[in-house]
This record gives structure tokens, sequence and C-alpha cells, in this order.
């Protein structure tokens, strides 16, 4: 059996290893073998690459170990029933480390209290999960709303691509945003 550890952040700009050395030292007291997984990719995609990975990967009776539930899913409801399905298909058992009744099923003495255990699990995973959408579509929603507040009309320009292409070539030359945004005649925020 392997501990297959799934670490998640929606942007380049945030660290999806922050929880890391927590899922490492949780996996080291279940005293299996592990692989982890770590990208920044949206949770609201069901294809995200190291996740796909990780399930082309697994085999019958790994574990999928997460710090909590959205950083798996913060899918549409649709989305969230393929994973759990792929998941299942994989015959793995997966273990949210902020849902202690999770970790019980490892530990689970008869198969009645393991049926019990996997049913409420089942019921709280889902639950989660569609708090972790609403919570991300509210965020979506606010931003929304403060931008309107602040004036902010989005113009249905298209972005300029050349500029774009420019200002990477420019950085990858090691010159600082300010130089780049005077030589491009762009704004440090572009």
């Amino acid at each position: 059996m392997n501990i297959r550890i799934y670490v998640r952040a929606s942007t380049k700009e945030q660290d999806a290893e922050r929880a890391l050395d927590d899922l490492r030292e949780f996996a080291a007291n279940l005293g299996h073998h592990t692989t982890e997984y770590i990208e920044n990719h949206t949770g609201t995609k069901l294809e995200r690459p190291q996740l796909n990975k990780l399930l082309s990967e697994s085999e019958h009776g790994d574990i999928l170990l997460v710090e909590s539930v959205d950083r798996l899913s913060r899918l549409t409801q649709h989305d969230f029933e393929i994973l759990k399905q792929r998941i299942k298909d994989k015959g793995l058992r997966l273990i949210v480390q902020d849902l202690p009744t999770t970790h019980a099923v490892i530990n689970a003495t008869d198969e009645i209290t393991g049926a019990v255990l996997s049913v409420v699990n089942n019921m709280l995973i889902d639950l989660l999960a569609t708090m972790a959408r609403l919570d991300n579509e509210k965020r979506r929603e606010r931003i929304k709303q403060g931008l309107e507040r602040a004036g902010y009309k989005p113009t249905g320009k298209k972005s300029d691509t050349a500029k774009h292409a420019r200002i990477k070539e420019l950085n990858a030359k090691g010159l600082t945003k300010e130089e780049i945004a005077k030589a491009v005649n762009c704004g440090v925020a572009t």
C-alpha cells in the first residue's frame, strides 16, 4: 500500500507545498511508503495534471491523503461525482487530515464499524466539497461586486498579445518591472 499525498494551490503565486510537511508527518505515523503530487491548479476544474497522474499511478488499496476537502475539490456537484467515481474505481481510500472520521476507517476493527464510518465520511466529504464550491462562488461574486463598486468596467477589449510577448522577452533578459514598463509604455501592473 502506498500513501499518495496530494497538495494543491489555485495559482502559481500561492504555496502549494504549505501543508506538505504536516501531511508527510501524518503519513509517517501510518508507516507506509509515500508518493507526493504537488500542483498549482484551480480546484474548480476536474482535469488537473498531477491529480490525473495520481489517479493513473494509484493501485487498489492505496490511500489518497489530502489536507482538507477543498484542496481536492471545488468542483460542481456533477464533476465531483465523476471524481469520486474515479477514486472509487481505483480502489483508493480517501483520508482527509482535518476530518478525523476519515482516519478512523484505517483502524476500524470490524466490518460494521467500517461500513458506518464509510457512510458518515461520504456524507461529510460531499457536504464539505459543496461548501468549498459555494465558498469559491461567493468569493468570486464578492470580487466582482468590489470591482463594480470601485468603478471597474470590463471593456471586452482583447489583450495585446504582441505587448505581452515583448514584456516576457524583456523579463527573460532580466530587466526590472519598472524598466520593462517604461520600454513597453505600460503600467507596472501590466
